[in-house]
């Protein structure tokens, strides 16, 4: 195996077991051709010694062999402390029930039986690389979610109301004919997930102008723009290496296009109507009717009721029209999560616009920050 080839870098690892030289060195040969990191062993003791060099995340391991089973080595596996799971095939002769059953209990996820055709391999290890990667989804999208929220002090639960408004707006539409060939259930699994992440930028705004504690000058809002960019850059690299990832895709699309507006005054792009992805549609009235409800430094939080009528004030210019009637449809869901999920509170009679143009930028800055 080359291990300094760099093209390898995104590989997954896997390591190989087997007491027969033949099988082996074929096994090897088909890995590295489908392009896995591959390391080898000649039964279970030596493959717990490679793993301590070497962290396979998928392990194709025969039953029978000399000094340690795989069956064995499977349940040692299963016993060592590790950051990440490992994906764990057994070889065998025997296809009977109960050998299937022994190997299953050991805790081995999948069972292929010899001799094997190289395809229905190939399509087995698919199905264990589509596994790691919800593991390391969910994990990436936490990280990187914590990692904004850490940067803005004043948001609070702002990230958890955000999924849920996105996923009752979602949810609303899986009942729309119009878009019934876009939201599904995995539409609004995804949504839930990956909404969260919308203001991942906000890492690379500076203190002065993320934690200023009053209205943004125009050259500080031109500056704080900038965390869709910022947050589109964070994301765009993994959606290149894994285009098979569509929860990345749609990150990327939330982050990048949230702030646009259905007439095309948003930012960064000026992007107008459906050229703005369903997704960040969505997650942009659920942004605005958020940071209207929440307590801030440069405002009180608005009523249920004023921050509903801004958003259907705004319909056709800062939001698709069929957004804001879901919203109307799911209003009082909207309102019990709020109530939910609320840090503080709004007070009975909070500070209220004087007129319109104030009640604009008021919402503009909500959005911005």
């Amino acid at each position: 195996m080359n291990t300094s080839d760099t093209s390898n870098a995104n590989r997954l690892n896997v390591l190989i077991v087997d007491d027969d030289p033949i099988a082996i060195e074929m096994l090897d040969y088909f890995l590295q051709e489908a392009g896995y990191n591959v390391e080898r062993a000649s039964n279970g003791k030596q493959a717990l010694e490679k793993m301590r060099t070497f962290s396979p995340r998928i392990i194709i391991s025969d039953v029978e062999m000399p000094e340690m089973t795989g069956i064995e080595l499977c349940q040692a596996v299963r016993e060592r402390q590790s950051t990440q799971y490992t994906y764990f095939i057994l070889l065998t002769c025997h296809s009977d029930l109960t050998s299937v059953l022994l190997g299953l209990d050991s805790g081995a996820d999948d069972y292929l039986s010899k001799p094997f055709h190289h395809e229905e391999l190939r399509l087995r290890l698919e199905g264990g690389r589509r596994l790691l990667m919800l593991e390391g989804r969910d994990m990436m999208i936490f990280s990187l979610a914590k990692l904004a929220e850490s940067r803005d002090s004043d948001t609070g639960t702002h990230l958890e109301r955000i999924r849920e408004y996105s996923k009752v707006l979602a949810t609303e539409l899986m009942n729309w004919p119009k878009f019934e060939s876009i939201v599904d259930a995995q539409f609004v699994e995804l949504i839930y997930l990956t909404s969260p992440l919308h203001d991942i930028g906000k890492v690379g705004i500076p203190d002065s102008v993320l934690l200023k504690p009053g209205k943004l000058t125009p050259e500080e809002f031109e500056i704080m723009k900038r965390h869709t960019l910022i947050g589109g850059e964070t994301l765009y690299a993994s959606a290149h290496a894994y285009p098979e990832a569509s929860f990345i895709k749609m990150a990327l699309d939330i982050t990048l296009k949230h702030h646009e507006r259905w007439d095309g005054t948003g930012y960064p792009f000026q992007l107008r109507g459906e050229q703005i992805p369903l997704c960040a549609r969505i997650v942009a009235i659920a942004d605005v009717y958020d940071a209207l409800t929440t307590k801030r430094v440069y405002k009180d939080a608005y009523t249920h009721e004023e921050a509903a009528r801004i958003i259907y004030d705004s319909r056709g210019t800062h939001f698709d029209p069929d957004l804001v009637d879901a919203f109307a449809n799911v209003e009082e869901q909207m309102r019990a999560i709020r109530a939910r999920l609320d840090d503080a509170p709004p007070e009975d009679s909070p500070a209220q616009p004087e007129n319109k143009s104030q009640e604009t930028e008021l919402l503009s800055s909500s959005v911005a920050s």
